[in-house]
């Protein structure tokens, strides 16, 4: 076996025991905080915390590994002299990848540390996101990144990994767990798998046609892998439907065994896929800082037609969409209603982010300022309002299923925890909302952070992500009907749209001012044909974003008087009933409680009228 045959095999078996044990960590995680009962919020499984310790220890030493292995595989040299030269440290502080598996090594370094301290389900859920950032980090350089519609590619990648991880890992849970406690936990599993494998199964369809282009295709390596792996899946399906009628404990361990088995032959096709050249790659013309083609020159049909989606972004609407029907249809089962406003509102909201990021909106975005203004507009202030006022938070909250008992939090527990946590008093204040939505703008536009995020592929997803969270807290905050944990008075939400608007403006006038590019450079090295005066074109966004930026905040500021009005009308019906009230039971309210005050202050300070 030469050194290359090696490589291939150490770096496969790596990837395994990686990948393996990612999934293992993220199913006991899940177990923790979800699966097994708790004491108000309190871990009670002492099997599970047991085993949590060791299979972080071994993803953090699997990654290491994998990372030498990934070296070694690329340069196809010796792991020898990966480890005693200068070769890895370079590969991790000058390559894309390389810094991707730093960020994976430190959040399994954070996952091992944490392992021996963790307490509280709130630890376990945290950890869990802390082990998909490391475990999903280095998928942004995946081999879907060599087709050209790889925004898409990349984002169902990170999803369906995402989504395998808590099926793959919650089997492992299930038959790890003792039969006291399997039956619980496959009850509180069911509905998350379903889930998972919808989300598995639509993403995987999706990555198998951008990857394979055509039906000619199938008959090649790759084809005839996805082929096989779909199967499997399907196979797996069938076994676990199966057994779901079965409810002895004895059957259903044997239904575990059978998905354990072909839940990893999937999980080591997969690696072999990863291996693998997808039939369609990545053409001349595309452009490698946005994974598309160039566009044509603008005009109102290809802004108004042209489609190109990132696959996380994309994930991300379709459940959010998902989640609001499925609490909706909750709802009216239950025989409540809902108001349809509130869902035309959230529709609303959901089809505006859909046109910035994945739309004719965002395709021209990713090559022009002015058109980066108008989405970094729509998604800081037009959809947040939407969202806002589709009440999410209320629809959960009436939805969410509760805690089996009183010392179980539940879904709905964690959700109400999370929503009068500390963190979030602090940032649900109205300084606290201004200061991340304002700042972020000088933040991003006047340092090289704009440069840094539009030249890579998860730095436009973070950056549009950004936009959208920090909006829709500053517009919860301000005319949110959610139930939130602290009510700001009027004059102070008042007070800072105000001082929003002033913000705003001068931002807005500071970017039309600066005769630099903002960019960087970016624009400019992507080779836009069209729109050559790439100053002017950032004087026009910065207009544009004026304009923009005003209008919903002034939206807000009419909506804020408005409730502040109602506001008022709803305590004045109210003390009128109390005064009702306290009339027919003979005694005095409070309205006539102030006056006799008044009336004896009044007596105090004249004593003629003694």
């Amino acid at each position: 076996m030469n050194t290359e045959e090696l490589n291939l095999v150490v770096h496969l078996v790596a990837k395994f025991i990686t990948l393996s044990s990612f999934i293992a960590l993220i199913g006991i995680l899940l177990g923790l905080a979800f699966l097994v009962p708790d004491n108000k919020g309190y871990l009670q499984s002492s099997r599970l915390q047991k085993l949590l310790p060791p299979i972080s220890l071994t993803w953090l030493v699997g990654s290491v590994f994998f990372l030498v292995a990934e070296v070694a595989f690329i340069l196809n040299t010796q792991i020898s002299e990966v480890i005693s030269g200068n070769i890895l440290r370079s590969f991790v502080t000058q390559t894309i990848l390389g810094k991707l598996f730093g960020i994976q090594i430190i959040a399994a370094l954070i996952c091992a540390l944490a392992a021996v301290r963790i307490k509280k389900t709130g630890g376990a859920v945290f950890l869990i996101f802390i082990a998909w950032i490391g475990g999903l980090a280095t998928y942004l350089e995946s081999h879907g990144s060599n087709s050209g519609h790889h925004m898409l590619a990349i984002g169902l990648v990170i999803v369906h990994v995402a989504a395998l991880s808590l099926w793959f890992g919650g089997v492992v849970v299930l038959f790890i767990l003792p039969k006291n406690e399997r039956e619980l936990g496959r009850k509180r599993f069911a509905p998350l798998a379903l889930w998972c494998v919808c989300a598995i199964g639509l993403t995987g369809i999706v990555n198998a046609f951008v990857r394979i282009g055509s039906v000619s295709n199938i008959t090649s390596d790759y084809g005839v892998l996805v082929v096989l792996k779909t199967v499997l899946f399907v196979f797996v399906l069938a076994i676990a439907a199966y057994g779901r009628k079965k409810l002895g404990e004895s059957s259903f361990a044997k239904q575990l065994i059978q998905e354990l088995i072909l839940l990893t032959t999937v999980l080591i096709l997969g690696i072999f896929l990863g291996q693998g050249n997808p039939p369609v790659s990545s053409s001349k013309d595309i452009v490698e800082a946005i994974g598309a083609k160039m566009p044509g020159t603008p005009t109102i049909s290809r802004l108004l037609f042209e489609y190109e989606p990132d696959g996380l972004f994309l994930s991300l609407l379709i459940l959010s969409v998902a989640l609001y029907i499925k609490g909706v249809i909750v709802l009216t089962k239950r025989g409540d209603k809902w108001p349809i406003g509130r869902t035309l509102a959230f529709a609303f909201g959901i089809s505006a982010i859909d046109y910035a990021v994945n739309g004719g909106l965002g395709v021209y975005a990713q090559v022009a300022f002015s058109f980066h203004m108008i989405s970094h507009m729509v998604l800081a202030t037009l959809a947040p309002i939407g969202i806002v006022l589709g009440a999410p938070i209320t629809l959960a909250l009436r939805t969410l299923p509760i805690g089996r008992t009183q010392e179980e939090r539940g879904v709905r527990g964690y959700a109400i925890a999370i929503l009068h946590s500390r963190y979030s008093r602090v940032i649900t204040h109205p300084v606290s909302a201004l200061v991340i939505f304002e700042a972020s703008l000088f933040a991003l536009y006047f340092t090289d952070l704009f440069n840094w995020l539009m030249s890579y592929h998860f730095g436009h997803f973070f950056m549009g992500l950004h936009f959208l969270l920090s909006g829709i807290l500053l517009f919860f905050v301000i005319i949110g009907i959610d139930p939130s944990p602290q009510k700001s008075p009027f004059i102070l939400r008042i007070g800072i749209l105000f001082v929003a608007i002033s913000i705003h403006a001068f931002f807005s006038v500071a970017l039309m001012s600066s005769s630099q590019l903002v960019d960087g450079g970016y624009f400019a090295e992507i080779a836009r044909p069209w729109w050559p005066d790439f100053l002017a074109d950032q004087k026009t966004g910065a207009s544009i974003g004026w304009a923009m930026g005003e209008i919903p905040i002034l939206l807000a500021l009419i909506a804020t008087f408005i409730q502040w009005i109602r506001a008022d009308e709803r305590d004045a019906v109210r003390i009128e009933r109390n005064s009702n009230r306290a009339r027919q039971s003979g005694e005095p309210d409070e309205l006539d409680k102030y006056n006799q005050y008044l009336s004896g202050l009044n007596k105090s300070e004249n004593p003629r009228d003694k």
